[in-house]
C-alpha cells in the first residue's frame, strides 16, 4: 500500500526574508556569543582582577612630601629698612626663574650630598611577598627562601653614612652581609674574597678594582641577613633628583613655590626635600650677600668723592655770601631752585645707577636703554632749567646756582651713605629674598597605591579583555547551533522540529545498560515526554509537506556522529505507525547501526544479508515490533558497506518495500563521514538533516547539505535536537568552518538522545 509523500519545499518559509535583518545590530548575537564564552570571560576577569589584588597588596607604597617657598618682592617693600638697600642692586628674578635655580645642579648638589642620596641600601627581601612582609612584620626575621640564605622579611634596616669607590664601580652592587657581633661582609660579583668590617668603623682597603671607603653607621639584622647596596654617580643621581623633582607656583602670581617628591621612603623624601629647601635659602642669601658685598664696594669708591663734591659746594656757596650777602630769592626764584633740585638729583641718581649696571649688562640690555632713555629726558629738563635761571636777576642766578649743587649734592651724599650702612646690614645679616614657609614633614599616609582604584580597574580592564576574547574566539572557532533562526537565515532550510532535551531518555539509557530488554523507545514509555510532543508535532508537518513528495521514503541523517539521529529515527517511525501508517523502520547504517537496541532484537538477519541476496524480506523484516512497525536491522556488519548501499539489488529492495508499506523511514550514517549516505539520498523522497544543538555548528550542516546537493538530492529540512530551554540564546549567528570527526560510537550510548 503506498501513500503519496511530497517534499516540504513548497511549504518552507522563504529565507530570505530576514536577509534585511542582517545588517542591523542584533544585540541578542552579542548577549549569546558572551554566554556561550561565560567562562572564558570569567576566567579573564578573574586573572586580571588577582593580578590587580596581587599588584596593590605587594606594591612597595609611594609617599609624597612638599615645601612652601616665597620668594618675596624687593620693590614692594622697597620702603622697608632693608628694602632700599636691596633695591640699590636686586633684578627682580621671576618666580618661573626662581623655579629653575631651585631645580639646579648647584642646589640639588648640595641637597644630595647632605642625604648621601647616591648610596641605596636596602634589606634583600624575599621575592614579591618579601616587602609586604615587611611591612606588616614587628621584628627581624629569620633569613632565608626556599633553601636560599640572606633574604628577610622583617624589620632589617641598615644606615650608611659613607661609601666612597672608583668612579668605574659607578653605579655598581654590592651584597652586605650581617655576620652578628657587629661585623660584615661586603661583596660583589667577580670579587674572590669579600671585605671583612665592622658597624660604626671605617672601612679603608684596596680591591681589584680600585680604593673602597665604607662607613655603616647603623646595621639591624640577625647574622645572615644580606642587605642590597649601591653607589651612583653623584652626577647621575642629581640628574634622577631633577626629573622627580615637581615645581609648582600656588595660585597664579603668588610668588609661592610648591616642591613636592615622591620616594617609596617616607622619611627619607622628607630629608631630601628639606636638604634642598636648605640649600636653596642658603645659596639665595650667600648670592645676596655677594650683590650686596660689590655694590658696598662700588659705593666705597664713590663716597669720597661725593663727599668732596659736596665740601668744595658748600665752601663755593659760603665764599659767594660772605662777598655779596644774604640774597632774597623771591617767588619765581624759589620754584625754579626747587626743579633744579629735583631734576639734578634724580640725573646723578640715575647717572649712579647706570655706572652700577655697567658690570652686569651691555649697553643694549633693556634696563640699560631706559636708564639711557630717563637720563636723556632729565639732561633736557635740566637744559630747560638752566633757561629759566638765566631770566633771573644777575645775583639770584649765581645764588640760585650754588644752592641747588649744595642741595644737591647734600641730598646725594646723605643717601648714599644710608644705603652703605644698609648693605652693610645686609651682608652681616644674612638676608635673602626668599623664605621658607612650610618644611617637608614625613607623610603619614602613601599617595600610591591606591589600592580600591588599581582593583576596580583591573576588574574593568579583565572584563573588557575577557569580552574582546570571547567576540576573537567567537571569529576564530566555529561555535555550536543554539537557535533554530540561525539555522534558517545561513543555510535557508526549514527547521521542521525543535525536540526538547529528555530527562526520562536518561533513566531509559539506565536501565538499558543494566539489561533490560524488550522496547526501549521514549515514545512507547514516555508519550507525553515534550520531546515526544515535538516529534508529534513533525509527524503533523510531515504528512501534509509530504503530498508531492516522488515516493513514501524518508531518509533521517545528521552531520556527525552523537547528534541523536537515530533516537529521533525510531521514535519518529514509532509515531506515524501509532498514527495508522504501516511503517517500516530500516537501519542503513552499516557501519555502526543500533535501532535494533531501541526495540530489544538482534541485528543478524537483516539489511546486509537481504542486499547479498542470502536471507528474503520474509526472513530478515521483524514484524509489528509496535503495532504497525516493522524494523529491517543493520544486519552483519559488512567490511564493504558503500558498495552494498550503491547495488541495484539495494535500489530493487527499496522499490519493493515501499510497494507494502505507507511509510518507509531510512536511518543511514553520518554525511560527513559517510559517503554512501548521499547515494542512500538519491532514493528517498524526504532528506532530514538531524543537529544537535550547542554541539552540531552551522558549518557542519552547510558542508552536510552541500554534499546531499552534489549527490543529486538536496535536504528538505532540518530538526534541532537536545534544545535546553534553560540555555535557550538571544540571537541568530552566522558560522562557516566544518569539521571532520571520526566515526565511532563506541562512546555514545544506543538510547542516547
Amino acid at each position: 500500500m503506498n501513500s503519496t509523500l511530497t517534499s516540504h519545499s513548497t511549504l518552507a518559509p522563504a529565507s530570505t526574508s530576514g536577509r534585511s535583518e542582517d545588517d542591523e545590530v542584533d544585540i541578542g548575537h552579542y548577549l549569546d556569543i558572551l554566554l556561550a564564552n561565560k567562562w572564558l570571560v570569567a576566567a579573564i576577569t578573574a586573572l586580571a582582577l588577582v593580578i590587580g589584588v596581587a599588584y596593590a597588596l605587594l606594591t612597595r607604597p609611594v609617599y609624597e612630601a612638599n615645601l612652601l617657598i616665597q620668594v618675596e618682592d624687593t620693590e614692594g617693600t622697597s620702603k622697608s629698612f632693608l628694602g632700599e638697600a636691596n633695591a640699590l642692586f636686586e633684578v627682580k628674578s621671576p618666580t618661573s626663574a626662581e623655579m629653575e635655580i631651585l631645580r639646579s645642579r648647584m642646589v640639588l648638589g648640595g641637597a644630595v650630598e647632605a642625604t648621601k642620596l647616591y648610596i641605596d641600601a636596602h634589606p634583600r627581601y624575599v621575592p614579591l611577598i618579601g616587602g609586604w612582609m615587611a611591612r606588616h612584620a614587628s621584628q627581624l626575621s629569620n633569613p632565608g627562601f626556599l633553601g636560599f640564605g640572606g633574604y628577610v622579611s622583617g624589620t632589617e634596616k641598615i644606615t650608611i653614612d659613607r661609601f666612597e669607590v672608583p668612579p668605574a664601580l659607578e653605579p655598581s652592587a654590592f651584597v652586605l652581609t650581617a655576620k652578628g657581633n657587629g661585623e660584615y661582609t661586603l661583596e660583589r660579583k667577580g670579587w674572590t674574597t669579600p671585605l671583612v668590617g665592622k658597624v660604626g668603623t671605617p672601612l679603608k682597603t684596596g680591591t681589584p678594582d680600585g680604593p673602597i671607603e665604607l662607613l655603616v653607621a647603623r646595621l639591624d639584622g640577625k647574622a645572615g641577613a644580606q642587605f642590597n647596596v649601591t653607589r651612583f654617580a653623584k652626577l647621575a643621581t642629581i640628574e634622577n633628583l631633577q626629573g622627580r623633582l615637581v615645581l609648582t607656583e600656588k595660585g597664579k602670581q603668588s610668588s609661592v613655590i610648591n616642591a613636592s617628591l615622591q620616594d617609596v621612603d617616607a622619611i627619607k623624601v622628607a630629608d631630601v626635600l628639606n636638604a634642598i629647601g636648605v640649600q636653596y635659602v642658603r645659596q639665595n642669601v650667600e648670592r645676596k650677600a655677594a650683590e650686596a658685598q660689590k655694590t658696598l664696594a662700588f659705593l666705597d669708591v664713590q663716597l669720597p668723592q661725593y663727599k668732596k663734591q659736596l665740601e668744595d659746594s658748600e665752601e663755593l656757596y659760603n665764599r659767594y655770601r660772605n662777598q655779596k650777602g644774604t640774597v632774597a630769592f623771591d617767588e619765581e626764584a624759589k620754584l625754579v631752585l626747587g626743579t633744579a633740585v629735583d631734576r639734578q638729583t634724580k640725573l646723578l641718581e640715575a647717572q649712579q645707577r647706570r655706572r652700577e649696571l655697567e658690570a652686569r649688562f651691555t649697553n643694549n640690555h633693556p634696563l640699560m636703554r631706559t636708564l639711557d632713555a630717563q637720563i636723556a629726558a632729565l639732561s633736557r629738563d635740566i637744559g630747560d632749567v638752566q633757561g629759566r635761571i638765566k631770566s633771573l636777576p644777575a645775583v639770584q642766578q649765581d645764588a640760585v646756582r650754588m644752592q641747588r649743587d649744595v642741595t644737591v649734592n647734600t641730598t646725594l651724599y646723605q643717601s648714599l651713605l644710608n644705603q652703605a650702612l644698609q648693605l652693610r646690614l645686609v651682608k652681616e645679616g644674612k638676608v635673602g629674598n626668599v623664605r621658607l614657609l612650610d618644611s617637608a614633614t614625613v607623610p603619614d599616609y602613601p599617595i600610591k597605591p591606591q589600592r580600591g582604584m588599581i582593583v576596580g580597574v583591573a576588574l574593568i580592564i579583565g572584563l573588557f579583555l575577557g569580552i574582546v576574547a570571547a567576540f576573537i574566539r567567537n571569529a576564530l572557532i566555529e561555535q555550536r547551533i543554539r537557535d533554530p533562526h540561525e539555522v534558517e537565515m545561513d543555510t535557508g532550510l526549514p527547521v521542521f522540529s525543535t525536540i526538547p532535551l529528555s530527562t526520562a531518555q536518561k533513566g531509559i539509557a539506565e536501565r538499558r545498560l543494566t539489561g533490560a530488554t524488550g522496547v526501549r523507545l521514549l515514545a512507547i514509555e514516555q508519550p507525553d515526554d515534550p520531546a515526544i510532543e515535538s516529534l508529534r508535532s513533525l509527524r503533523t508537518a510531515m504528512q501534509f509537506a509530504m503530498l508531492e513528495s516522488p515516493n513514501n521514503r524518508v531518509m533521517i541523517t545528521g552531520a556527525t556522529p552523537g547528534v541523536g539521529k537515530s533516537f529521533v529515527t525510531a521514535n519518529f517511525a514509532a509515531l506515524m505507525a501509532a498514527a495508522g501508517k504501516r511503517t517500516l523502520l530500516i537501519d542503513a547504517d552499516l557501519r555502526r547501526g543500533h535501532i535494533h537496541q531501541y526495540l530489544g532484537l538482534q541485528r543478524h538477519g537483516g539489511l546486509s544479508e537481504l542486499i547479498a541476496g542470502s536471507l528474503t524480506i520474509q526472513q530478515t523484516v521483524h514484524r509489528q515490533v509496535v503495532p504497525n512497525l516493522d524494523l529491517l536491522a543493520t544486519g552483519q556488519l559488512p567490511p564493504n558497506p558503500g558498495e552494498l548501499l550503491l547495488s541495484d539489488s539495494f535500489t530493487t529492495i527499496l522499490e519493493k518495500l515501499s510497494e507494502q508499506y505507507d511509510l518507509v523511514v531510512i536511518d543511514t550514517p553520518p554525511v560527513l563521514v559517510a559517503a554512501d549516505t548521499a547515494a542512500v539520498a538519491t532514493h528517498a523522497g524526504t532528506v532530514l538533516m538531524v543537529a544537535r544543538a550547542h554541539t552540531s555548528t552551522m558549518g557542519e550542516l552547510k558542508e552536510s547539505t552541500r554534499r546531499l546537493a552534489l549527490g543529486g538530492k538536496a535536504a528538505t529540512g532540518v530538526l534541532l535536537n537536545a534544545m535546553e530551554p534553560s540555555r535557550q540564546g538571544y540571537g541568530a549567528y552566522k558560522y562557516g568552518r566544518y569539521r571532520y570527526t571520526n566515526y565511532n560510537y563506541e562512546s555514545i550510548l544506543p538510547e542516547e538522545q
